[in-house]
């Protein structure tokens, strides 16, 4: 095939990734100055004290008046007193079951490769379950790429899926409900005859505003395999649903929700957003809700330049171009939506950023968005019940030099299956302590950015929860809980906590309580004007990124202090400053820029990449390494994806026969267009995102 090839070239400065995904995934922030200038001992000079809040709150309050116009293994186990016998909640039609002993990985891994098609191991095999245009609804047109409707996407699956959930629906795992994120669009891949965003009529812009969101689909097993497939009785599917930026209704909840930072004219009451963007990651919590995190929405409002001045140091605070009217890469939605202007709509602009749950059980359920939990770039969020029964959730800000937090309950999980259990449960992310990371370092000193191990053969320390938000009380001087949650990163910024490289995807391993964090990449780190080189983030131009782990003091989730280590650094084994636990990187597959992780039921650490260019010849994959026993530390590549395509999900099915990934953007390549793709996975014609599951042959479990 005659295809756009993969020229160094053509990546983006200061990132691994092409051009495209640079333009689409993120609005080019890579090539945009950090948005974090703070040197956490006060907001910054464009910030003085608390006069932004108050001259802001006036500002937004005089526009509303006078304006003309979102893995864990299965669902996410909870801890009893002994970490080691799991507690399994059920929830109306949501059924779990308990994760199993550790077992040695037997497969054996696959070699780097640019094949324009997804590669799995010996005695595997894989099948598409449903790709961008399928019908979701019930009621779903047939897709017709070149007569394509708002109307019609808004039934159909929409465009580049990333996180994954597979929800169990009867306690034979027959029946199953798969809820996925849709990140983003790449309308060169989409339109025919594609010349920039004024090319597209309005339609088109509403259909391309239509395939961001979720998706909901019913899902059965084949036979008594690990292969799944969409339900094939059409006719008596009522689970099936769409979630749309521009045609589903979202309930505010929390201390925020009615805020005079969260009004506008369309909605003066300050309770209720239209649609959810840019949803990245997410997680199922252990009452059979999923998690969605709106992460780069930032992209899609434009108008920065005439912002009210009031509000332009935090916009730009959350990646705003306050000097152009349209970035760079923007997909100018005002011309279909005048509620993307900030300049006639600013607070818009603060209804996005939020942590999403959504009730896939309950089609006609409300979903809803928590400032509980604060408002950052979520790359998702994970929840452990803590041992006392309160809910956490652990949540990265995928930004460089941004943060992590973490997110306590007030009220316990009500393991019963009472109407009373379940309302419980679905308030838990409603109120409760909002935390950011600070990390201490034993071995400052030692640290040159090479990535050579400190004198104790190991990247650790201590660190501790800062608190933003306790009791219903902001912990911020200066800052009202409202402020906080709104402009959560300038409470962290204030607060001093630790500039990460990049944090996305932060999970429990529900067997231990330990946490994982993925963090990306950071090329900045250490460059002139940014800042150098730590213990927890050791390797000045980060290129391939690494993966943190948090030991919560006394193995209680709820704890103030916790200890961690970075038990891998990724890149190419034979290069020294990469480490994988101690394991013979002689053995090792090679990896950069992890992205999503998951655990199977034996707390295998499952990791989705997101390297493209940061390795040489190497399509993105799914990697898997024991974090316990003799083998730890023996990562191995599972799968690869098409060529340009990224590896998201993944999720491990709780019976652990089968993956589930999504193949995102697959032939995202510059120069590609869908008159010209760089791939045709999966239909041989053009690229086409698509969810994907992988079992074995023999029935056995994943991987084992």
């Amino acid at each position: 095939m005659d295809r756009p090839q993969l020229p160094l070239l053509a990546a983006h400065s200061g990132t691994n990734r092409d051009a495209m995904t640079c333009l689409y995934r993120c609005g080019n922030a890579c090539n945009h100055p950090a948005p974090n200038t703070s040197d956490n001992e006060y907001f910054g000079t464009e910030v003085s004290r608390r006069g932004i809040f108050k001259t802001a709150a006036g500002a937004a309050g005089a526009i509303v008046i006078g304006s003309a116009a979102a893995a864990t293994v299965g669902p996410a186990l909870a801890f009893a007193a002994d970490p080691a016998t799991p507690v399994v909640p059920e929830a109306d039609g949501f059924v779990a079951t308990s994760a199993s002993a550790p077992t040695e990985l037997t497969f054996k891994p696959i070699p780097p490769n640019l094949i324009d098609t997804v590669v799995v191991p010996n005695g595997y095999d894989h099948s598409v379950i449903i790709k961008w245009g399928d019908p979701v609804e019930r009621d779903a047109p047939a897709f017709d790429v070149s007569n394509q409707s708002a109307a019609a996407q808004a039934k159909q699956f929409g465009y580049n899926n990333d996180f994954v959930a597979v929800l169990p629906l009867d306690s034979k795992n027959k029946r199953a409900l798969l809820v996925c994120n849709h990140e983003y669009t790449n309308e060169e891949l989409m339109f025919h005859n594609y010349a920039g965003p004024d090319s597209l009529t309005v339609e088109q812009i509403q259909v391309a505003m239509a395939a961001h969101g979720m998706s909901v689909v019913e899902l059965e097993r084949i036979d008594d395999s690990g292969q799944w497939r969409v339900a094939s009785d059409r006719r008596g599917l009522h689970y099936n649903r769409r979630i749309t930026t521009s045609g589903t209704k979202f309930e505010l909840t929390g201390p925020a929700a009615g805020s005079v930072f969260l009004r506008t004219a369309a909605d003066p009451a300050g309770r209720v957003v239209i649609g959810t963007q840019n949803n990245c990651a997410g997680g199922v919590t252990p009452w059979g809700t999923v998690l969605s995190g709106e992460e780069n929405f930032n992209q899609y409002f434009v108008g920065g330049n005439a912002a009210p001045d009031a509000l332009k140091p935090s916009m730009k605070r959350y990646g705003v171009d306050i000097a152009n009217r349209y970035p760079a890469g923007n997909r100018k939605w005002d011309r279909a939506d005048a509620r993307f202007d900030v300049a006639a709509h600013p607070n818009e602009f603060h209804r996005f950023g939020w942590i999403v749950e959504i009730d896939p059980f309950d089609p006609e359920s409300t979903p809803r968005k928590h400032t509980a939990m604060g408002r950052f770039k979520h790359e998702g969020a994970n929840i452990i019940l803590a041992r006392d029964g309160r809910a956490v959730a652990y949540m990265g800000d995928d930004e460089r030099f941004d943060y992590m937090y973490k997110f306590v309950s007030d009220k316990k999980f009500d393991a019963g299956k009472s109407a009373r259990a379940r309302k419980n449960n679905l308030s838990l992310l409603e109120s409760g302590t909002l935390y950011v990371a600070k990390f201490d370092f034993t071995s400052a000193t030692e640290i040159d950015g090479s990535g050579k191990l400190p004198a104790d053969g190991m990247f650790n320390g201590t660190g501790r929860w800062i608190p933003l938000v306790k009791g219903g009380q902001s912990c911020v001087e200066g800052m009202s809980v409202e402020e906080v949650l709104v402009f959560t990163r300038l409470a962290g910024d204030k607060v001093g906590a630790t500039k990460m490289d990049r944090p996305e995807d932060v999970e429990p391993n529900l067997r231990t309580g330990k946490i994982y964090a993925a963090l990306t990449n950071n090329t900045n780190r250490g460059k002139a004007g940014f800042p150098g080189p730590d213990e927890v983030n050791p390797r000045t131009n980060n290129k391939f990124g690494h993966i943190l782990e948090i030991t919560e003091a006394g193995d209680d989730n709820t704890a103030e202090t916790f200890t961690w280590c970075l038990p891998i650094i990724c890149g190419d084994p034979n290069d020294p400053s990469t480490y994988f636990m101690g394991f013979d990187k002689t053995k090792v597959s090679p990896i950069a820029c992890p992205d999503n992780v998951a655990f199977d039921g034996a707390g295998n650490l499952w990791i989705a990449s997101d390297q493209l260019y940061a390795l040489p010849n190497q399509n993105d994959g799914l990697f898997v390494v024991p974090l316990e026993g003799p083998d730890k530390g023996h990562l191995r590549q599972f799968l690869s994806v098409p060529y340009g395509a990224e590896t998201c999900g993944p999720f491990i099915y709780q019976d652990n026969r089968t993956v589930f990934t999504a193949i995102q953007h697959p032939g995202e390549i510059t120069g590609a267009s869908i008159d010209k793709p760089a791939s045709t996975w999966p239909d041989g014609d053009f690229a086409k995102p698509a969810i994907i599951n992988t079992w074995r042959k023999d029935g056995r479990a994943i991987g084992l």
